[in-house]
Order: C-alpha cells, then structure tokens, then sequence
C-alpha cells in the first residue's frame, strides 16, 4: 500500500521541495537552500538510492585501501537530516513521476511536489564487451563497492583496473594495499587524457610506475575471460593478461532515464537553462546529470556552482540569480601525486602559444596555453608551487606576462604585484575545490575560534577531501589570526583518552591502573574499540606479568592468536627465524597442512610459510601439531626479520646477515608495538632484502661495519629510511636495535608505523637520544628491552590452557564482524 505524503498544512504556507538524489550535489542542495535562508519556507524531502546519509565520494580510495572508516568519510550522517527537519528516504529508488499532479513514487512511498530537483548523478559506464557479469569483476563508485572490492582482494594475487582516468587509478592505488599486483588497462594513448596531455600523461606513468603499478596505454578490452568467474583480460589486438579480479572505471553515464521515460527533454543529460530549470517548469537539476550550454560537469566545483545558484534563486534571495557555466579549474591528489587542471589541456589552435617546463629528474610537468594573450588552459604535474598563479590567470582572463616563463616563475609583473599575499586575494577565492569552500568562509571560521587545520575542516570541510588545499588554509590561519595553533588531538595517544602518550604513560603509573577498563573510568571521555586495543598493548607494555588481561578489549586476531579471514576461518604462520628453516620442520608443516585440511600454503614477503583456512577449533591442535613457536604475524609486534644469505654462500657478502637477523629476531621475539615492525638484515650494499624500506633496517657496508637504518616502509606508503648510525659489531647493532624499538614503543602513538614516527621525530632528534644519549636514557632502554625478553610467554601455549572457556570454540552461528554506517 502507497502512502501519500502531503504538502504540509500550516497558517504559513509553506512549499513542498522534492530532491531526488542524496549524492553529493543533492545533499549539497538541501545545504545551500539552509545556508541561502535559515528561515526558508519549504518542507524538503530527499530520495537516495543508497540506506545511508550522504558521504564524500572522492575519499572512497581511502575507504578501500583501508586508511579511513567508511563512517569516517560521512558528509551529512543520518542524524543531521534530523536536525535540519529535512525528510530522507533512505534506499528508496523513485520509479515514477506524476506531472501532472505533482506527485513522485518509490516503493512504498509517495511524495506531492511544488518544486522538483533531479539530482540523480551518474553511474559507471560498463563497456558492452562479454564477460563482465562474470563473479569477480566490480565497479568503483559506492561504499558498498569498495567494501566488496577489499573482500574479495583477500584471495587474489593480481587486479586489472580498466580505464586510466582519475576513478581508476585511485581504484589501483586503494587495491595496492591488499597485496594484489595491479594493471591499470587504458584504451586512450595516455593516462588522465581529459586533464592532461601525452607529455604529462607519460611523466604520471612513469611515476605510478615507480609505485608498482603497470600501466598499459592504447589497450582496447575485447573480452573478460572466464567460464563463472573473471580469470583474465583479452585486448583487442590478441594479447592476453591474466587476473583474479577486475574492477571497471571506464567513465560515468548521467542518470536521465527517469526523467526522460517522462517526458522531460534530455539530450546527453537532462537538459536546463541558465535558471538549471528543465522543460517542466516545476522541475529543476544539478549535477551530473545535467546538461548545461552543452556541457555536462564530472567535477564538483562546477555542482557546486550550480547548487549554490539555485538555492539563491528558489529561497528568493537572489531571483536573479542565474548559472551560466563553469571554467574548470582544479587541483587534487591522484595516488600522492599532486595534480592540477585548467581548462581543456589537448585543445591546442596553431595559433596558440605553448609554455612547458620539465625537470624528469622530479617527475615534474607544466604546461600552459596562451590564447589572444590569455591563459586557456594548463596543466601541472608533481610540483604545484605556480599553481595558485596560474588559476588566477585563468579564471580571471588576467592578460599573460609578455616573458612567457613568468606565468610558472613569477615576478614583479605578476597580475596582483610583487607584494601578493593571501590577504590580498578576494574573498570569493575558492580555496577546496572538492568541497567548493571559499576564502571568506575559511576567515569566518578562523574568526569564530577555528584556528587549526583540524578545527577549520571540520566547521567548513576545507582541506577534508583530497588535501591539496591544506597549505593554504594553514595560510589563512596564520594570516587571519596570526598563528596556527595545535589541535590537542593530534598527539593524543588514543582518542578516547586526551592525554599524549607520556602523560598518559605517567598517569598510569601514579595510579597502577593495570586494565583497560581501570584507565576508561578513570581518564577516558569515551569508550571505542581502537582505543580499547591500543590502551591494551600500551599497558601491556607497562606492567608486563601484573596486566589485568581483559579480552573484550582485544580485536579477534589477538584474542585467539591467529588472523581471522573473511570467511571466518584463521591464518596461522609460524615463526621462522631469518627465513632460515630445515628440512624437520618443512615436513611437520607439510603434515599439518595435510591433516587440517589446509586450503592455501603461502610463502610470504617475509620469507615465513602461512597455512591459511584453519578453522577456530582447530587452533590449538595445529600449534600443537607444528610445534614452533608463533610468528606474531596477527597483532602489533615484531613480525619478520627478512634476511639474504650474507657470507655464508654469497660471493658479494661482506658481513653475515643471516646470524644477525637470527640473533634479531630470537632477541625480540614478542616485542609489542603500536604498530607492526618488520626488520631486514642485508649482507652487502646490494640490499637483497630490501632493508631501506622496512621499519628497521640494517645494511653491510662495502668495509664490513653494519649500518643502521629506520623508518622505512614499501606498502601503501613508499619511505626510504633514514640513516641512524653505524657501528662495527653485531652486538652493537642489536643493541642499538633494541634501544630504538623500545623508544619507538614508548612515545608513537596508536597505530602510527615508523615511517610516520621517525620524520615526526625527527631523525637527529632520534640520533642524539639513541646514540648520543642526550637525555641519559639509554641506560634505561637497555633494561626495559630486558624486562621485556623476560616477560615474553609463546602465546600458543595457551593452547593447554585457554585463558576462558570457548577461547578457540569455533561458534558457526556467529558471522564476522562487519562495518557499520
């Protein structure tokens, strides 16, 4: 049975305001109608596919590569309709529109209308070859496809990304943190074609290269191989690539088919006038389903723009108020590369004057097109310092300087003056793009008492989306109130707890409070599972044999000492030292495998052997079975020491690796950590194990000595590691090792890896404590890193003796832990 909303009855009358689509430009609408007059009079009622609030689709790359929640990237949270008196339905598609007695349809629900806005937006473009309803193959465009995309990530080893433009390749750089080799497949002959040209597509080639990604250009997709599931990608010229998925980001297609199955005019999109007005009076659009004066925008400044005019205009206060198009100008992020876009960068008239610089050396590519004496259009690459010149150039149609060069490397002749600052720039300046925020919007905040880059983003969303734009809101900060200050949160340790981890450390201490829930209750302002695991480990730390062990407060992985798996089953690898193993203990891994029924044995990165597939209750028997001892490959700890052979075999060894990273990891087996650490040891300058890229690295030198190096990282993040020092003897270098892990352990906050830590710290800073021992602590590094071997226990051995009754019980009833919106 339909139920009919009616138009609201009150001695005010009040219109009724109908939105479909609660993307980012139908929620944006609703927003602006509030910002345009708090006091409007409609009633408004939003439409939205999906049964959530609205959320920030740019940062989806950061919900599939695991760095944010997907709760984190929430725009407008379910409440906040709520709040602002708006009515949402929540996964209601409408399927039918009365026009003519105003009245929309979905499920269930009926709703009458006065003003009707299509803000349907647009989904993927699937490129009509066989084979892409084969089960592995995806699209990137919602939070559930980025939740599907990580799941299935877990049992594959290599992903083809088709479509090389933005979408895509932040498709790639988000599957790159699952462990699966990617190949992004474009049929245009360079990446990126609509923002950059053949030059600067070539140069973000060769630096997402670097990133370990393979990118092949003027690759037309034919087919997806596979009988029920994705094995492979068949080219247009023959060749084949294997895969175990494919995700699809081949372009958007606007959302008009509603509109057009009743009658309004569309053409590529749903077509609107300068008022975004479509052929029914009544109903209007924005977004990117509209076509404007032949254009239809992808970006978000341009909704933005529109939004932004038609809540003018309907709430009255501007019924002038008019779109009349956009030049597009944006700067963003595309897998840490810093990227900006002017106008159309291939549309280039024999007459127009082109201005490149490159230095390859940087990855750096800039290039403008100078048409009549203006700036038509420009792209930069890799290094945006002239980029706020050039954008004012553009969209201001400021007449370029006669000395060319001076548009990248300006002077004096700059539009605005040699003496420009951010105070002189206008306040209508548009400072985030991907949130459409201006200067003055900013300076309000900063005014109101919003004087970080946290706070600022969070009162106005600048800085919150690719994070270009974060350099100058710290600006405005600095210009509007004269400094910035810090945001307390930042050096919290969790943020349940406001202290930084020394107080905290401190606090705990004075008050010998020896669980999680004794610190919650006592020094806690909420209660949250993140905070729970990294107070755990902290106090573990602390108080090593008298830690109050409340499991609730450890994730499943910790609690039953192995890594749970999506369906349900656990990953178990046991330690392996220096990636040194023997013949007995190959054939007893081999043995379990066969009698657990093992349905994968991996060798891993880090040179160990992991048997996944067990189920929970078979844990115990299986640690009992190998009888080694765990490889902590599930918690924040020391996992791998990776080490080549050294002198032992190698011709190029000029110091034995293998017997100290043997030595390495026997000593600190069991070190608990704010964040995993993995070790390398390398025998020769030649680096085979890759040491300059792991937490803790140790190098041979060319004479012998061993060089310490930390703060590396080759996942999701690429860091080199800095030098520490060098000493001459292994026991020097452990000892040295240690004194590091356990400043590391003591001062880094929940969760931050070593690659984050060590330039917070600052290497120097780190040098003097740990090898100059300016702070007169070394001493006392030295007997925690004993205390700490002393407390160490095989956490296998409670396989005798289960610390609670069902610890390894395998409850089928129970489904995984999922995420919730």
């Amino acid at each position: 049975m339909i139920q009919l909303n009616t138009i609201h009855e009150s001695p005010v009358t009040r219109r009724k305001l109908v939105i479909i689509g609660n993307g980012m430009a139908g929620a944006r609408m609703a927003e602006d109608i509030l910002a345009a007059d708090p006091n409007h009079d409609f009633d408004i009622v939003m439409f939205g596919d999906e049964p959530y609030g609205n959320y920030n689709r740019i940062l989806l790359s950061h919900v599939l590569n695991g760095s944010q929640e997907p709760q984190e990237i929430f725009l407008n949270p379910l409440a906040w309709y709520e709040e602002n008196q708006i009515t949402l339905h929540a996964g209601k598609r409408v399927t039918k529109i009365d026009r003519e007695n105003k009245i929309v349809y979905a499920d269930d629900v009926a709703e009458e209308y006065d003003v009707l806005i299509f803000a349907t937006g647009s989904r993927p473009f699937v490129p009509p070859i066989q084979g892409t309803t084969l089960h592995g193959v995806f699209v990137f465009r919602t939070i559930d496809d980025c939740r599907n995309i990580a799941e299935y990530a877990k049992d594959c080893k290599s992903a083809i990304v088709i479509g090389g433009g933005l979408l895509g390749l932040e498709a790639a750089k988000g599957l790159m943190t699952h462990n699966v080799s990617v190949t992004v497949v474009e049929m245009g002959p360079w990446l990126m074609a609509v923002q950059l040209d053949e030059a600067g597509g070539k140069v973000l080639q060769q630096t997402i290269e670097k990133l370990g990604i393979t990118a092949l250009t003027s690759a037309s997709t034919k087919e997806l191989l596979g009988h029920t599931t994705v094995t492979g990608v068949k080219f247009a010229d023959g060749r084949e690539v294997a895969a175990d998925m494919v995700v699809i980001s081949a372009g958007i297609r606007p959302n008009k088919e509603l509109a057009a199955e009743h009658g309004i005019v569309c053409d590529r999109a749903i077509l609107v006038d300068d008022q975004l007005r479509t052929s029914d009076t009544s109903i209007y659009g924005v977004g990117e389903c509209v076509q404007h004066r032949g254009m239809v925008y992808g970006l978000v400044a341009p909704i933005w723009e529109q939004t932004k005019a038609l809540a003018q205009l309907l709430t009255g206060k501007n019924p002038q108020a008019r779109y009349v198009g956009s030049k597009l100008a944006t700067k963003l992020k595309v897998m840490g590369v810093e990227l900006a876009s002017m106008g159309r960068i291939s549309d280039v008239k024999p007459t127009d004057e082109v201005v490149t610089f490159a230095e390859p050396g940087r990855q750096v590519y800039w290039k403008a097109i100078v048409r009549d004496g203006k700036v038509s259009a420009c792209c930069m690459l890799g290094d945006l310092e002239p980029a706020d010149q050039l954008v004012d150039y553009f969209m201001n149609d400021t007449p370029a300087p006669s000395r060319r060069l001076e548009l990248f490397f300006g002077s004096g002749t700059k539009a605005q003056g040699a003496d420009f600052s951010l105070a002189d720039m206008p306040d209508d300046k548009q400072i985030c793009d991907c949130n459409g925020v201006s200067k003055k919007t900013i300076c309000d905040a900063i005014r109101a008492g919003k004087c970080t880059v946290p706070a600022v983003g969070k009162a106005t969303r600048a800085g919150t989306g690719c994070g270009s734009c974060k350099t100058l809101v710290k600006g405005l900060i600095e210009a509007v109130n004269g400094e910035v200050k810090a945001e307390p949160s930042e050096s919290w340790y969790v943020t349940a707890v406001p202290m930084d981890k020394p107080t905290l450390v401190a606090e705990v201490k004075i008050r010998e409070l020896k669980s999680v829930s004794a610190v919650l209750r006592e020094l806690g302002t909420a209660d949250d599972e993140k905070s729970k695991n990294g107070l755990a480990s902290m106090l573990k730390s602390i108080w090593g044999t008298e830690y109050i062990d409340e499991r609730d407060a450890r994730y499943i992985n910790d609690r039953v000492h192995a890594n749970i798996q999506k369906d349900g089953t656990f990953s178990v690898i046991p330690r392996i030292y220096g990636g040194i193993t023997s013949a007995d203990d190959l054939i007893k891994i081999g043995q379990v495998a066969k009698k657990y029924d093992v349905r994968m044995v991996k060798f891993t990165g880090g040179q160990r052997i992991d048997l996944l597939g067990i189920k929970k209750d078979d844990l115990p028997k299986v640690w009992a079975d190998l009888g080694m001892p765990s490889g902590y490959a599930y918690t924040k700890a020391l996992r791998t020491v990776k080490t080549c052979v050294g002198t032992e075999f190698c011709r190029y060894g000029t110091n034995d690796s293998t017997a100290l990273g043997i030595a390495l990891e026997k000593k600190f087996q069991g070190f608990e950590f704010p964040a995993k650490v993995k070790l390398g040891v390398s025998g020769c300058p030649r680096n085979c194990s890759e040491s300059t890229v792991k937490d803790i690295g140790i190098v041979a030198s060319d004479g012998g000595d061993w060089d310490i190096l930390v703060g590396g990282a080759a996942g999701a993040s690429v860091r080199k590691t800095d030098l520490l020092c060098r000493v001459k003897t292994q026991e020097e270098a452990i000892r040295v090792v240690g004194r590091f892990m356990i400043y590391y352990r003591d001062n880094a906050k929940w969760i931050e890896r070593t690659y984050d830590f060590v330039p917070r710290i600052g290497i120097e800073k780190i040098r003097d404590i740990i090898v100059n021992n300016s702070l007169g602590i070394v001493e006392d590094l030295d007997r925690e890193v004993e205390k700490t071997i002393a407390a160490y226990v095989d956490p296998w051995l409670e396989r005798n003796n289960p610390v609670y009754a069902g610890q390894f019980e395998d409850v089928k009833t129970v489904p995984l832990p999922m995420v919730t919106v």
